[in-house]
């Protein structure tokens, strides 16, 4: 069986307009738009979607209890200051970032880059499109991003000051450092069999 992948080649790039439109055209596939507005559509895996959802219940605890900032699910896009369209499994932008956007900029695809987001791999996905995607977001802003990558036990994790590191065991916590402050993740729930 193929996974079911379409990329669209524009000639000039899809307005934020005409990608709302094609998204709805396509319900059930995460659409995005790269800086150079290639659009890539496809819809997460089973599988996967349980555990983005396990891994947004944690971060939404945290977020009610700790009330620094706006957490946003894995159907979001957010506007980069690159052009690009994005949608981030989990994404978290704090109080201050999000109070200082005008109504217009909160307005359709917000002209924001999050301050923290994690993206979880999928079987289907390419980890070197993730690890790209992933640089993006702290090129255009971001301060800490995750990307778990669930089948080879490791989590990629990268900063604001251009350091990455690898956790190489899901037996570990995450810490949402400065960022997140007090957050904690028990990497041991992506190991839950469904």
């Amino acid at each position: 069986m193929h996974n079911l992948y379409l990329v669209i080649n524009m000639i000039g790039e899809m307005t934020d307009e005409q990608v709302l439109e094609f998204s709805q055209l396509n319900e059930g596939f995460r659409i995005e738009r790269s800086a150079n507005g290639k659009i890539t559509m496809a819809p997460t895996h089973t599988e996967t979607g349980f555990y983005n959802l396990k891994l947004a219940s944690k971060f939404l605890n945290w977020n009610d209890q700790s009330e620094l900032g706006y957490l946003f699910d894995s159907s979001t896009g957010f506007k980069l200051p690159n052009k690009a369209l994005r949608s981030p499994d989990v994404a978290w932008i704090s109080k201050e970032r999000w109070s200082a956007l005008s109504k217009d900029q909160k307005k359709g695809y917000a002209q924001i880059c999050p301050d923290f987001v994690l993206e979880l791999r999928s079987s289907s996905d390419n980890l070197e499109t993730l690890k790209s995607k992933m640089l993006e977001y702290i090129e255009n802003g971001t301060s800490l991003a995750w990307l778990i990558d669930r089948t080879n036990q490791q989590v990629y994790i990268y900063r604001a000051d251009g350091s990455i590191s690898i956790e190489k065991s899901f037996e570990t916590k995450l810490s949402g450092e400065t960022i997140l402050p007090n957050f904690e993740l028990d990497l041991s729930i992506l190991n839950e069999k469904i």
